[in-house]
């Protein structure tokens, strides 16, 4: 049984600490097949994916949807994921889930065997979707449909005929949180075609610089303009300035300009490059900057960067388990736990920066120093595995928090296309409320979402397989996204 946050080191003697670290990075029990769960990790971005679907689509109960994105507003928006069990695009989100899926390809992409492509095609169907809503100089298309509107109905999102209100900033109405981590998105998208489509990468790259351009020459959160359309969904909540420095790293690795290297190390302390450096996730980026921006000082290129590998050391310590550092909550059953909805977001996200660190401290032969204790790269990468197995099965109640994998796994999620009849099956419409006794119904979801990770158990291990506990039974792009890295890893190192 995991400990809970430890404020003293008097409170845990070092053998006892040294217990629980064996304990909470001991190996699995389970054997997992790592290379079908990453094959399923992607496949779930198809059951996402609006527009008009390619020939290709391996989700096929799905069929095309909101043909007619951005009309409203003289525009094309079609394309693009919708976020979670609704029918929504929220930019927000969807330019963070690009973002972790681009950095899964680049540090991860060479040991992804024949999942590469189809990893590669989930970047591209978010690239396409963010040079759309940033096509216009000067202005971001951030968001279509209405939530309220949306979350009122239980409805396909072939069916849907909620309003698909197309919502923007601009720089009169500034949002440098969500044009920043578009910016960070198509930087790092770059990276990924850079060999493969150099046209498109030089493409993704140009519109990043202008996107990043705008981002911080007008400066504000984008939900104090848009309160009424994102709040309280994808809120704000955290400040735009850790995207500005999260877009000027992807920006400095995209294309190695001195600017962008200036730019870090002038606001480093103007934009809080130190602050809460134990979060990471769509809406605050720190634990992300600092890891991204220490491989510079690890490979020996940028020392003037050693205060953003202090304070990724920093949040190394704050994960680890027996420690006068730890500053996260364990389960009873050794997952990281954090306050409020769809803990997984949190487990992935900050599981990947665990590894991609590991393998950065790996190359430099360097470990971190926790206290009296010190961290090796094979400690970080256990304790990331073991936040993978147990999403995987390897907890107390033998869940696997990923549909389709394993004997036993959610059968209620809360996802409007896989609850629903297909189109295919049944292809009358199924109207706003008709939909009601599906969501409240006991039986399976009809459409089986293969690799959908659901937000997870609640801090006693317990999971309500039912679809009204949303903040349990939904799954969202960016819990997935960070995970296929760490599935591609593991799968190359079982």
């Amino acid at each position: 049984m995991a400990p809970k946050a430890v404020t003293s080191p008097a409170a845990f003697p070092a053998v006892f600490a040294v217990f629980t670290l064996c304990l909470m990075f001991s190996s699995s029990v389970t054997a997992h097949d790592y290379h079908d769960a990453l094959r399923k990790c992607i496949l779930f971005f198809e059951g996402q994916r609006s527009g008009k679907l390619p020939p290709d689509q391996r989700v096929r109960w799905r069929s095309h949807s909101a043909l007619h994105d951005g009309a409203s507003a003289g525009v094309d928006l079609t394309g693009g994921y919708y976020d979670a069990g609704d029918n929504i695009k929220f930019g927000f989100p969807m330019a963070f889930t690009t973002t972790m899926l681009a950095w899964s390809v680049i540090d991860f992409g060479r040991i992804m065997g024949p999942e590469l492509g189809n990893a590669i095609r989930a970047v591209k169907w978010g690239t396409d979707y963010l040079l759309k809503a940033t096509a216009q100089d000067g202005v971001v298309y951030v968001q279509v449909g209405d939530a309220i509107s949306d979350h009122n109905c239980w409805e396909r999102p072939e069916d849907m005929d909620t309003l698909r209100t197309v919502s923007k900033i601009d720089r009169n109405h500034p949002g440098s949180d969500v044009a920043g981590e578009t910016a960070a998105a198509l930087a790092a998208a770059s990276i990924v075609f850079r060999s493969r489509d150099p046209a498109y990468s030089r493409i993704l790259l140009n519109r990043a610089v202008k996107v990043f351009r705008f981002a911080d020459t007008y400066r504000g959160a984008y939900s104090n303009y848009l309160h009424s359309a994102v709040c309280p969904f994808y809120c704000d909540n955290n400040g735009y300035q850790d995207e500005l420095l999260w877009a000027a790293a992807w920006l400095h690795k995209a294309s190695r300009r001195r600017q962008y290297r200036e730019y870090i190390i002038k606001n480093e302390v103007i934009l809080r490059a130190g602050d809460t450096i134990n979060e990471f996730g769509w809406d605050n980026k720190h634990a992300g900057i600092n890891v991204l921006v220490s491989k510079e000082v690890l490979m020996g290129k940028s020392p003037s960067f050693k205060s953003f590998q202090n304070n990724a050391d920093a949040f190394i310590c704050s994960l680890l388990p027996g420690t006068a550092h730890l500053q996260v909550q364990y389960s009873p059953g050794g997952l990281i736990f954090k306050a409020g909805g769809s803990n997984m977001q949190h487990v992935t996200s900050l599981s990947f920066l665990l590894l991609a660190y590991s393998n950065y401290l790996s190359h430099a032969n360097h470990a971190v120093p926790c206290g009296d204790k010190s961290a090796s790269p094979a400690l970080l990468k256990s304790l990331a595995r073991r936040q993978v197995n147990y999403i995987l099965g390897d907890n107390p109640i033998k869940m696997s928090y990923m549909v389709g994998y394993g004997p036993r796994y959610p059968q209620r999620i809360h996802h409007r296309g896989s609850s629903l009849p297909s189109v295919r099956v049944h292809p009358t419409r199924i109207g706003c409320k008709a939909g009601s006794r599906y969501f409240f119904s006991p039986d399976p979801n009809p459409n089986v979402l293969v690799g959908a990770v659901v937000g997870g158990p609640n801090t006693t291990d317990a999971f309500p397989d039912s679809r009204p506990y949303f903040q349990e039974s939904e799954p969202t792009t960016y819990i997935n996204a960070p995970l296929v890295g760490l599935l591609a890893y593991f799968a190359a190192h079982p």
